[in-house]
């Protein structure tokens, strides 16, 4: 039966200083939905005797088959300390009573899944990072961390499946201690790495309490404190003094009465004081309860003064083992205590948050909402996802009150992630339908919710994307965007098995970009839609919700492909230029590699659009060598404002300049979205501006005539700089047992995959290996490796960086990159022959063409023919033709010969 009633959890929310809202963060597999079970079962929601089977947050049909958490769910817990005294070890803040909620989300351990921890924690304030006994710190349990720590979130620890240590390791106390040891200094090294330093000390310590150690499966856990307790009322001592003493080199000797530092007394061996007053009666435990040794049983019962009912008394081996430790350390017990006296509330939290969260001014009336936590002020609220609801084709707007408060019917600006104060781009004024509490797969009404809880919202669904800010003040500012730390670099097309259920997958799609905070869906210019995810298994989850969930239709897709992104490998040989279509305007542009540290700089945000413009500048002198005159001139970022392409503006004294900006912005969003080569999206480019000649009549210099040269100029520019392919890079990280490590050498071999780090986890057989792995290689991975390993070994691949394809010119039909190329070009439905110019004459050779002038050569681009198919030809002095570089099978040199001034007066004749 559910112990409290939503009531009860509404007057709560009245005390900010009460709330909690945190998340469940770890690695695949570490047991993050069992422990949450214990949990639930305290609360009531699930019975004590499922807690550890049942994965209740698993909702989800495919989350219970396939075992994994998938999406992440929300529920709200009511939570009490045992007494009042406990109060005063509160860390750092006041709480109005002993009763407190618990806002928990339960979130996903698969790194496909990255988007939906992301989406988790920029709602919550404190994060329970679960990390396995034996596998320790895992490549995910360091991303979700790094995600956590980026947004000022604190995290308490525990480590889970010491069950596992004790019944299969069968390790000894001293060995056990040593593994928590290195576990918490692995924890505390990845902390200390990414540690934001106006947090102060965020690491992690067994005896101020902020780690547990427990097994969720058993549904038992403990930390140092509540041993502590029980002594410190026993020995009649303070707890304090008693829990810095229950952990490190500290020792008891009997014979003396006294503490000690030394483990050695009179040339005898001391024990470890947690081995000896912590680990050794649960040590005796499973050694009475596995020997099935019933006398020793009843005699530890009595001194642990624990009643078991009579049902559990008759049980034996494993399940009396989980009956005796749940009644003598319950989980749920432990990291209530854990969670409530050291994560932080909102009150507290929203007052260092705040400038990680809004971009606005932090002296505004918004920002003062939010810092106070102010139930009274300005309404500001962030939808960090959708959750579909029952009714097929709706959300439920899922997000977190940092300010005022929301309520049914109330009228709010709903600010999608592209809105600026004072313009209506990507605003709404609508009314929220109704509010409502997230609990696991159900929802509960509730007419309004106050600041520093979390929400759900009814009715708004069809006005935000994915995420976005409700505000009730005019003058407010968005809060600030996800970052996440996957990226959608696998495709699939999809298309319908029968025509004329069309409509309903367009419906489909844009109902499963909704749903997913990561996933990308598209239709290209030949009417292809496409579908990217972060990985083969994300995929193949969206996939399958868009055929039976949002779609509803048979479906067929195409099998995965990698997306690549479009760069250039040295600066252009030459200035291209090009005419606009009534031959008035002139752009003339080169393009040359952006630096790899910078164009990481702006992909993680530490360097954007929205940055002052002389910090921005100052920075990228300092940091990567710019000329800080070029750094005040960028115009913009691409694509999509944001992305990791520059046009850098290096033009002297050209008039009516400003006019065309934003002609020529558009045209470079343009061509950065959909690059030459291949229509892949550019990366790591800067295009400079060298000179702009102009009509002087603002009519023939309008938008129509300019965005199309823009875009042609930069391709011209890019095409003249040694195009090349970046292709995305998987980081691996596989445990393996070191008799199967051969394996898994072969199958990375054969995959041009490239081992960097090997390792042995101490105190256990297994080995763990990382690597960097293509993505274009990924497919199939798995199954490969659990061939090749006996389905030993267990891979998880991240998203961590972008390398260029090697393997000759993407433009050299014959060379590996050329092919791919090729293929692409098919996929997409760009013409792929270039048309066959052997026997034309000079007129109708005038597609490109570079023309010698005293300084440098020019590139005029003509627009008779789509680009890429055009005939490259190079004037020069001899006015011989060469075709510069065209694919293969372009071999023709033009014959014709004459003087460019005979060619150019023959032009101005023809007019």
């Amino acid at each position: 039966m559910v112990n409290f009633t939503i009531d009860e959890i509404r007057q709560l929310m009245d005390k900010p200083t009460n709330v909690r809202n945190m998340s469940v963060i770890a690695h695949v597999d570490h047991g993050k939905s069992t422990l949450t079970d214990s949990l639930l079962a305290k609360a009531g929601i699930i019975s004590t005797a499922k807690a550890g089977d049942a994965r209740a947050t698993d909702t989800r049909t495919d989350e219970q088959e396939r075992g994994i958490t998938i999406k992440s769910t929300a529920i709200s817990l009511y939570g009490t300390l045992p007494s009042e005294d406990d109060l005063k070890d509160i860390v750092g803040q006041k709480s109005d009573g002993t009763d407190f909620l618990i806002n928990l989300i339960d979130s996903p351990g698969h790194v496909d899944f990255s988007s939906e921890v992301t989406a988790a924690l920029r709602v919550t304030d404190g994060a329970l990072v679960v990390v396995d006994t034996i596998e320790g710190v895992c490549v995910q349990t360091e991303t979700v961390l790094r995600q956590s720590l980026a947004e000022r979130i604190k995290p308490v620890v525990i480590i889970n499946k010491v069950d596992r240590a004790l019944l299969e390791l069968q390790v000894s106390k001293e060995d056990l201690y040593q593994s928590f040891s290195r576990t918490i200094e692995s924890v505390n090294v990845v902390i200390s790495t990414y540690l934001d330093k106006s947090l102060g000390d965020l690491q992690v310590y067994p005896e101020k309490g902020t780690v547990a150690f427990g097994s969720g499966l058993h549904g038992w856990a403990f930390t140092i404190r509540q041993f502590a307790v029980r002594y410190a009322k026993k020995f009649g001592v303070d707890r304090n003094k008693m829990m810095e003493r229950l952990w490190g080199d500290n020792y008891f000797n009997a014979a003396t009465k006294k503490w000690t530092t030394k483990g050695e007394h009179n040339g005898k061996q001391l024990e470890r004081a947690f081995n000896q007053f912590i680990l050794d009666p649960i040590f005796k435990i499973f050694g009475a309860v596995m020997n099935f040794k019933k006398e020793e049983i009843a005699t530890l019962l009595e001194k642990l003064e624990l009643k078991l009912p009579t049902e559990d008394k008759e049980k034996e081996g494993k399940q009396l083992l989980k009956a005796v430790l749940r009644t003598f350390l319950p989980a749920a017990d432990s990291l209530l205590e854990m969670m409530i006296l050291h994560l932080p509330s909102p009150v507290t939290a929203q007052r260092y948050r705040v400038e990680t969260l809004y971009e606005g001014p932090l002296d505004d009336e918004a920002a003062i909402g939010i810092r106070d936590c102010n139930a009274k002020g300005p309404l500001m609220l962030y939808v960090s996802k959708m959750v579909p609801t029952s009714d097929k084709g709706r959300f439920y707007a899922f997000g977190r009150v940092f300010s005022g408060t929301v309520k049914s019917g109330i009228k709010v600006r709903i600010q999608g992630p592209n809105y600026t104060p004072g313009k209506k781009e990507d605003l709404f004024i609508k009314a929220i339908q109704r509010t409502v509490l997230m609990m696991g797969g159900k929802v509960e009404p509730i007419d309004d919710m106050p600041a520093g809880n979390i929400v759900g919202l009814v009715g708004i669904d069809q006005f935000l994307l994915k995420s976005g800010t409700l505000s009730t003040l005019e003058t407010a500012h968005n809060l600030k965007v996800m970052k996440f730390s996957v990226s959608p670099v696998v495709t699939r097309s999809v298309q319908v098995k029968n025509a004329q259920d069309l409509p309903k997958l367009v419906e489909g799609l844009k109902r499963l970009s909704k749903s997913d905070p990561c996933v990308l869906t598209s239709t290209s210019p030949s009417g292809e839609h496409v579908v990217a995810g972060a990985g083969e298994l994300h995929l193949e989850i969206c996939l399958n919700d868009l055929e039976h969930d949002h779609a509803g239709v048979p479906l067929i897709f195409s099998d995965p492909v990698v997306q690549y992104r479009e760069t250039v490998a040295g600066k252009s040989s030459m200035t291209a230029l090009s005419k606009s279509p009534n031959k008035h305007n002139r752009l003339y542009m080169i393009a040359e590699p952006l630096d790899e540290e910078l164009a990481l700089a702006i992909e993680s945000g530490k360097i954007g659009p929205r940055d002052d413009i002389k910090t921005r500048a100052r920075l990228m002198a300092d940091d990567f060598g710019w000329d800080v005159t070029d750094a005040r001139k960028i115009w913009c970022f691409g694509p999509d404002t944001t992305g990791a392409n520059l046009l850098v503006d290096q033009t002297k004294a050209v008039q009516y300049l400003l006019e065309i900006k934003d002609s020529v912005v558009s045209g470079f969003q343009w061509a950065s979205r959909e690059g030459p080569v291949a229509e892949e999206p550019m990366r790591g480019t800067r295009f400079n501006i060298m000179d702009v000649t102009l009509h002087a009549d603002a009519i023939h210099r309008g938008g129509g005539q300019l965005i199309p040269t823009a875009r042609r100029v930069l391709y011209a520019a890019a095409l003249l700089a040694d195009p090349a392919l970046q292709e995305p890079v998987f980081l691996v990280e596989i445990q393996v047992p070191e008799n199967a490590m051969g394996g898994v050498y072969g199958v990375l071999t054969r995959r041009r995959g490239h081992v960097f780090a090997e390792e042995q986890r101490p105190g256990t057989p297994l080995f763990t290996i990382k690597a960097y792995l293509p993505v274009m290689e990924s497919f199939g991975f798995n199954g490969d490796l659990r061939a090749a390993t006996s389905g030993q070994a267990f891979p998880q691949m991240v998203f961590d960086h972008w390398q260029q394809l090697p393997g000759g010119s993407p433009l050299d039909g014959t060379s590996k990159v050329g092919q791919i190329v090729q293929t692409m070009r098919k996929r997409k439905g760009i013409k792929v022959e270039v048309p066959d110019v052997s026997n034309r004459t000079l007129e109708e050779l005038d597609y490109v063409l570079a023309i010698p002038t005293g300084k440098h050569m020019k590139y005029h681009m003509t627009k008779s023919l789509p680009f890429f198919f055009k005939r490259w030809v190079c004037f020069n002095k001899n006015a011989q033709l060469k075709p510069l570089n065209t694919f293969d099978h372009i071999q023709a040199e033009a014959t014709r010969s004459a003087s460019v001034v005979q060619y150019e007066e023959e032009r101005k004749n023809r007019r």
